[in-house]
């Protein structure tokens, strides 16, 4: 018997806000200290919501959004923000 898989794509399952939002914070809970983790985390998500209208959001061009937050990349913090923003999401702290 030959079985077909298709490659796991996360953003096909973050339909809403509270799905990115989850996901994100889940994220933050898994990285512990790695950047590049929550930077592809982020690209999971504007790639659910659509680079296109994301990079519109930001001001910041496409392939530099891919680049970035490719969890290759080393986004600034500064583009961290403005994702977030253009995300409808936003960073706060809680004590630990």
């Amino acid at each position: 018997m030959n079985e077909k898989f298709s490659k796991w794509d996360t953003a096909e399952y973050l339909k809403n806000e509270e799905d990115m939002s989850e996901y994100l914070n889940a994220c933050f809970e898994e990285a512990g200290d790695d950047p590049a983790y929550i930077a592809k985390a982020l690209g999971t998500i504007a790639r659910a919501r659509g680079m296109s209208q994301i990079s519109r959001d930001t001001g910041l061009s496409r392939e530099s959004l891919y680049r970035a937050l490719s969890g290759e990349g080393n986004p600034e913090f500064g583009t961290v923000i403005k994702v977030m923003k253009a995300l409808g999401l936003r960073l706060h702290s809680v004590p630990f």
